[in-house]
């Protein structure tokens, strides 16, 4: 979909789909809707005092202009109410509208920048937000059948109206902004989403290596091994299929933050084995590293003035011969020990190998995401992702971050007591727990042991990664969630 700016007023626009608003409770319309409302003769305010149009988020109503405009129809869609509204109102308002003209197969959609008015937000933000719910809500994997499915309709164009010409340099500003990150977004749904014999470590690895402006390392197993990772070789060499570690540096100096993704490509659960039911599902067990390699390439797009490393530990965690048993003790990095108790508690192997390896690169942060527990989801469901960490400011930060950017993160506790529950008799930390007791914690802390004293965050997206139905402007399937998030924090 091509995203236009154009000047003049909406009442002249010639289209086949008009995007207007209303707040709930409004029974004057004014701004743009109510010209429009004016050449249409009154029919929108007749349609309020029916109770037809109730300005409802993401509530949308269709009108046959009949010749009164140059656009074919008009859709107003609802707010809600003007106390609630913010940027991610803006967002489903947006998307709200794009479904309802890929519905009605509207090739040419004009839209007006939705909260920019009455909704009292800043200008290139909402502008950026009007492009996010388009193009987020406008998303479709194309999958791989041979019989395409012509149901799907993508529109063409939609043109941003502005009646005032000294406004339109705002508004390109928040619409390029708004491109590269949903752009960004859609990429890691892109990767997510494909199966997992396509998306491979080797895969991911020549994705970074297109990136423009960044430099790419890849380790390969061997290498990794020499380097001292054994928690990362442990969960690797059950699998045939290569394991690459990746680093993605971005920026003219030393890194300073790092982003950690955990990136199995796919996650058998190893000798501990897990059930058939939605196995498949574990194609997702990358998401983490998705959002962070789309992530480094949307920074290194918009040039941010930061020095920032992604690190992408990834590999296939597969029941082989050779594969690491319950029960064995391997090193890591850092030097500590670790007893597995459980294969499929493999996540937080390959993080605290790369969480150490930030920490050589003499980071001052570092965040990492992860598909990590299961208990996240049963936690939060996936509605909010868990964050954990050692730096109360850094999880306030982020927390802001992701609310500009409609994505939710609540605060889980790293008690001291929960400690108790993962010392090992024979090492110096078990990879998990037997009791089931807050496991997203017990797998926090394991990692928080790697991060030592380095100002350190973790983000548990185990449950936000995959939708199994659509929301607002997140269709079914990858959400690409934490990208929007660590753009945003980078951004500020």
């Amino acid at each position: 979909m091509k995203i236009l700016v154009k000047s003049g007023s909406v009442s002249k626009f010639k289209c086949d789909l008009l995007a207007i608003n209303l707040f709930s409770g409004v029974k004057s319309p004014g701004g743009a809707t109510g010209v429009v409302d004016k050449s249409l003769h009154g029919a929108i305010s007749a349609l309020i005092k029916s109770g037809e149009i109730t300005g409802k988020l993401g509530e949308v109503n269709l009108i046959h202009t009949q010749g009164k405009l140059p656009a074919t129809q008009v859709i107003v869609v609802g707010l809600g109410e003007s106390k609630d509204f913010d940027l991610d109102r803006v967002r489903i308002a947006a998307s709200a509208v794009i479904r309802e003209a890929k519905r009605i197969k509207a090739k040419k959609v004009a839209t007006i920048v939705h909260g920019a008015g009455l909704g009292g937000l800043e200008l290139p933000a909402a502008a950026q937000a009007l492009v996010e719910g388009s193009l987020l809500g406008a998303y479709h994997f194309p999958g791989y059948a041979k019989e395409k499915d012509d149901s799907f309709f993508q529109v063409q164009d939609l043109s941003v109206i502005e009646l005032a010409p000294a406004k339109i340099k705002a508004i390109v500003s928040g619409l390029k902004v708004g491109e590269i990150i949903s752009q960004a977004v859609n990429n890691a749904r892109d990767l997510i989403n494909a199966p997992a014999n396509v998306v491979t470590p080797t895969y991911l690895a020549n994705q970074a290596k297109k990136i423009a402006g960044v430099e790419v390392q890849v380790l390969g197993l061997a290498e990794a091994k020499k380097l001292g990772m054994d928690a990362y070789y442990s969960v690797s060499k059950g699998s045939k299929e290569p394991a690459k570690f990746i680093a993605i540096k971005y920026g003219q100096g030393k890194p300073e933050i790092a982003l950690v993704g955990k990136g199995i490509t796919f996650d058998s659960g190893g000798i501990s084995i897990k059930p058939a039911n939605k196995m498949w599902q574990m194609k997702t067990d990358m998401s983490g590293a998705a959002a962070v390699l789309e992530t480094m390439r949307a920074i290194a797009k918009l040039g941010i003035r930061k020095n920032v490393v992604g690190l992408l530990p990834c590999t296939e965690n597969m029941p082989a011969g050779d594969a690491q048993k319950p029960g064995d003790v391997v090193g890591s990095l850092s030097g500590k020990t670790i007893e597995i108790l459980s294969t499929d508690a493999e996540g937080r192997m390959v993080l605290a190998d790369a969480i150490t390896y930030a920490k050589k690169l003499g980071v001052k942060q570092i965040i990492d995401v992860a598909t990590l527990t299961g208990a996240c989801v049963i936690a939060l469901g996936d509605v909010a992702s868990g964050i954990m960490g050692n730096d109360q400011p850094l999880v306030e930060l982020l927390i802001s971050a992701g609310k500009r950017s409609g994505e939710k993160l609540w605060q889980l506790p790293l008690f001291d007591e929960y400690k108790e529950y993962s010392k090992s008799d024979i090492a110096d930390i078990k990879n998990c727990t037997e009791q089931g007791k807050a496991s997203t914690s017990i797998g926090g802390l394991f990692l928080q042991l790697f991060a030592e004293d380095t100002k350190w965050a973790h983000i548990d997206i185990a449950g936000t990664a995959y939708l199994d139905s659509e929301r607002g402007y997140l269709v079914k399937g990858a959400t690409g969630v934490m990208v929007r998030t660590f753009i945003e924090y980078l951004r500020s």
